[in-house]
């Protein structure tokens, strides 16, 4: 038993020493190294491969899908634009949204940019909303909803007819302001803002002034039911710019401040009331303060009427004295009369021979 394990113990020891141990370890990790480079290089050439194989892929049925997309669509003679409808609500003109939205008939339907036509009609002063929709095979609709002016504004303290001067803009409740080419009817009846100085007008712009923001919340405020049947605004003058003057189809003025319009009305809508009651017409009250508030009533008909001066019972008759006197005219020179010589009768003539 002892010579065996002697035996086998010799057998199991190393025959290399520690160097030789050493550069076996070595070349054994140089082998096992080179390997995994080489199969790392292997994976990266295989996913590089099939990155290559699969953009060229997606780069043929890209080019395939745009060809035929070109072929039955952008190039396809039944996709042409042949009907172009717009309806809108206002004054604009179809010339001018095809003009501005640069929209032909004859056109591709697929090269149609929806959202820039959409945006270049929306740039109008007048365009409130717009849409716009494809329909195949051949038809765009556009639809425009245009802005509702409320009032005419102007940098103007005085101004005649707004309807014919071009100083005077259309405004809406937000403050847009508007020139329109075809006036309507009803924009006579729309009250005016004179005196807006601080402005600089241009169509398209927002007005940004306090009063005439001020003006605009009063039209608003002032279309409840009983204000809008009783007191109806036909001008509101901003010129001096700490209050509004208003004034009334009925020629009343009202002195408003630019803060709490609501209380303000209520005020006025307590005179109106007693106006009402009492058969009075209101000429003007100042609002600006809150108590001891200064109001004046109009005279009423009968009034002006006895102030009016009898007629006298005999009429005189009042001749214009001129201012300088007319030259008497010379008279002609008087002529010499002769007397005319006397015709003797037939028997004077006779006897005369007679004798």
């Amino acid at each position: 038993m002892k010579t065996t394990k002697r035996r086998s113990q010799r057998g199991n020891r190393r025959v290399s020493n520690l160097r030789q141990r050493r550069q076996q370890h070595l070349l054994d990790v140089k082998v096992r190294s080179r390997r995994a480079t080489q199969h790392r290089t292997r994976r990266v050439l295989a996913v590089i491969s099939r990155l290559t194989l699969l953009a060229g892929l997606c780069a043929v049925i890209y080019l395939g899908a745009r060809e035929g997309a070109k072929r039955f669509f952008f190039e396809n003679a039944d996709y042409q634009v042949r009907t172009i409808e717009l309806q809108t609500d206002g004054t604009l003109q179809r010339e001018q949204i095809l003009k501005v939205a640069d929209l032909h008939e004859g056109e591709n339907i697929f090269s149609v940019n929806l959202g820039r036509v959409r945006d270049s009609v929306q740039r109008l002063p007048q365009v409130d909303e717009a849409e716009v929709v494809r329909k195949l095979p051949g038809e765009i609709d556009i639809r425009v909803v245009e802005r509702k002016p409320v009032a005419w504004i102007t940098g103007d303290k005085q101004i005649s007819d707004p309807f014919v001067s071009d100083a005077a803009f259309l405004v809406d409740a937000r403050g847009v302001l508007m020139k329109e080419k075809k006036l309507l009817p009803e924009y006579l009846g729309l009250p005016l803002i004179s005196g807006c100085s601080s402005e600089s007008l241009e169509a398209g712009k927002v007005v940004e002034s306090l009063e005439a923001k001020t003006a605009l919340e009063l039209l608003r405020l002032s279309t409840r039911s009983f204000m809008q049947t009783r007191f109806l605004i036909r001008e509101i003058d901003v010129s001096k710019s700490y209050c509004l003057l208003v004034t009334d189809k009925n020629h009343a003025r009202v002195t408003l401040a630019l803060n709490d319009l609501e209380a303000q009305l209520q005020r006025l809508e307590q005179f109106l009331v007693y106006c009402d009651d009492s058969k009075q017409e209101l000429e003007t009250v100042n609002l600006l303060v809150q108590r001891n508030i200064p109001v004046t009533f109009a005279k009423p008909p009968a009034a002006v009427i006895n102030d009016t001066i009898d007629p006298s019972v005999e009429p005189r008759i009042l001749k214009a004295i001129p201012v300088y006197q007319p030259a008497k005219p010379v008279p002609p020179p008087a002529k010499a009369r002769t007397s005319p010589t006397p015709i003797p009768k037939p028997g004077a003539i006779s006897r005369q021979r007679k004798g």
